[in-house]
């Protein structure tokens, strides 16, 4: 019974870690909130590119005021949320997760209700689940499995769902060794994730999930020590999104850093 007390606590906190990281581990800046004549998804992608996460909220709290009848509508509302409060988790902003997570998680079930994509509101009550252990830690018993479970379910609704694989990384990735962990698994599930991304150009063109995808998979190469391999995707980020701040200026000069000490 202990030891399961213990694994269960491990996978919470597992979970943290999983949304924080995965969502927005860029340092966002604050700043005014430029709103030109384009669509959410372009004005997200720009706040994410540029760190400029007043602008994120702005969006949201935008889409948030409007109609919730359109589902695909509704889920890319979802997914905004998913990431501010992510931020929010990860700056320390209690309050603010709070009040966006509330609204999140009325959205969901809106969309769980009319039984819309099983998989990406399994993927997504996952992630919600791990925000409830950033913001109450003595939840992860409960809500660690309840996220880890969630996440069984998106998969199994759905292998082709690269959301679901993602999530599956993460807790791969954090997940202790003696607890069935395994680096190298969490990067082919990200490399699956990537593949079944780019088999769509809507999934790519212009998509905040998408850098992050491929930043992810850049942290992993080098938490697996194939500095080689991350040095790529350092490139391969650049030379999609030139001035994606957080990988242009901390990520790759500190993986250059750690190449070129290897080499004197």
């Amino acid at each position: 019974m202990e030891a399961g007390i213990r694994m269960e606590r491990k996978i919470g906190f597992i979970v943290v870690f999983l949304i924080v990281i995965m969502t927005l581990t860029t340092p966002f800046i604050a700043g005014a909130a430029a709103s030109p004549p384009s669509s959410h998804r372009e004005r997200i992608y720009k706040a994410y590119v540029e760190g400029k996460m007043d602008a994120w909220r702005g969006i949201i709290d935008q889409m948030e005021a409007s109609s919730k009848e359109d589902h695909a509508r509704l889920l890319e509302l979802v997914n905004y949320q998913y990431g501010y409060i992510g931020f929010a988790i990860g700056k320390g902003q209690k309050e603010a997760a709070t009040r966006y997570l509330a609204q999140a998680e009325k959205n969901l079930a809106l969309l769980e209700k009319a039984k819309y994509q099983p998989s990406m509101t399994h993927a997504y009550r996952a992630a919600f689940y791990g925000f409830r252990i950033g913001l109450n830690p003595s939840s992860a018993p409960l809500n660690g499995l309840r996220s880890l479970r969630a996440s069984s379910l998106a998969v199994g609704n759905d292998a082709a769902n690269w959301f679901a694989l993602v999530q599956k990384a993460h807790i791969q990735f954090y997940m202790p060794p003696a607890f069935g962990g395994s680096k190298k698994e969490a990067l082919e599930y990200l490399l699956k994730a990537r593949q079944l991304m780019e088999k769509n150009d809507r999934l790519t063109q212009g998509n905040w999930n998408y850098l992050s995808l491929l930043t992810l998979i850049l942290q992993t190469y080098e938490a697996l020590g194939d500095l080689p391999s991350a040095q790529h995707y350092c490139k391969l980020l650049l030379t999609r999104e030139p001035d994606y701040s957080w990988v242009r200026d901390g990520l790759c000069p500190a993986i250059e850093e750690k190449i070129n000490s290897q080499k004197e």
